[in-house]
């Protein structure tokens, strides 16, 4: 086992491959990508713009060493300040099968 971050992000579907490029540029290529999400904010707003192609809510989920967050924040953080959208962190610890085999 060792510490990793988690880097969770809701936002629109429009401005998920600027999210992704962040992430790529970062060096944080381990991430998941899940479309037409049901979203429900502070406000109680339920957003789920589905049925219109590429209006929905987006979420992505990514996993990196806990140095690789800051960059990534710095860059993402823009994004979403302009689109909408909400980010968060948290610290985990990655457990790999014994099965697994790394190439570190």
């Amino acid at each position: 086992m060792h510490p990793v971050t988690r880097i969770e992000i809701i936002a629109d579907e429009v401005e998920m491959h600027k999210i992704t490029e962040v992430l790529d540029q970062t060096e944080v290529s381990n991430y998941t990508v899940i479309p037409n999400i049901l979203h429900k904010n502070i406000q109680g707003t339920v957003t789920n713009d589905a049925a219109i192609t590429g209006l929905g809510n987006t979420y992505v989920f990514a996993y990196c060493l806990p140095d690789k967050v800051k960059p990534v924040l710095e860059q993402i953080r823009p994004i979403l300040n302009k689109f909408g959208g909400t980010c968060y962190i948290s610290s985990v610890m990655e457990v790999h099968s014994l099965h697994c085999v790394r190439h570190d």
